[in-house]
């Protein structure tokens, strides 16, 4: 036995996740006390709008957040890299938590094939466990083709926006643009376009 955790049937998921992207859907993970997310030294972004949030975090925990217009803030975290609303018993303020938090599904990771082993190797031991179920050749075809994506964004980074993203953004974003790497590998300029026209978050 290898560990490993059931991550659910790959298709479902990847319809979910693409939901959660360009909806603000919320993530439905099988996290069964998992805490890794919270304690792997990440800002947490807190949106203008997101007044439940405000009212049951202590200002004083709120800062502007960098590279942000006025009125984002982050979540920081302590000197062991925890979030400071995760407590003993998990997170203290779950009922309430932020949209990223919400949204935040490390399954995308092991479906992109994304290392985090370096940034945050908390959550890449939960990361290397996941197994997804694959029901037909459709799952197979969009497994590879997310795959083909994140690599594609490692690959070609210095041609993309900004430099490309992150790791786990651009796990994120790799799921975003499957569709464009079934038929095989889209240009450089291909890319970039599907990147500017993605759908705007509400």
């Amino acid at each position: 036995m290898d560990g490993g955790l059931d991550a659910g049937p790959f298709g479902p998921w990847l319809a979910r996740t693409m939901a959660v992207l360009r909806e603000r859907a919320e993530a439905d993970v099988p996290c069964d006390g998992c805490t890794a997310c919270c304690a792997s030294s990440q800002f947490v972004l807190v949106e203008p709008d997101e007044h439940e949030v405000r009212a049951h975090v202590p200002a004083e925990l709120l800062f502007p957040a960098p590279g942000a217009p006025d009125g984002f803030s982050v979540l920081p975290y302590d000197e062991h890299g925890r979030c400071p609303m995760l407590g003993a018993e998990g997170c203290s303020i779950y009922d309430h938590r932020p949209r990223t938090c919400r949204a935040y599904d490390c399954r995308v990771l092991a479906a992109a094939e994304v290392d985090v082993h370096v940034d945050t190797p908390a959550v890449a031991r939960r990361v290397d466990r996941w197994r997804f179920g694959i029901d037909g050749d459709d799952d197979r075809r969009d497994l590879v083709a997310v795959r083909a994506a994140s690599r594609f964004l490692e690959h070609h980074a210095a041609e993309l926006p900004g430099g490309g993203p992150p790791p786990t953004q651009r796990a994120a974003l790799a799921v975003e643009l499957h569709e464009l790497f079934r038929g095989g590998e889209p240009t450089v300029d291909d890319v970039v376009a599907a990147i500017a026209a993605r759908r705007p978050r509400r």
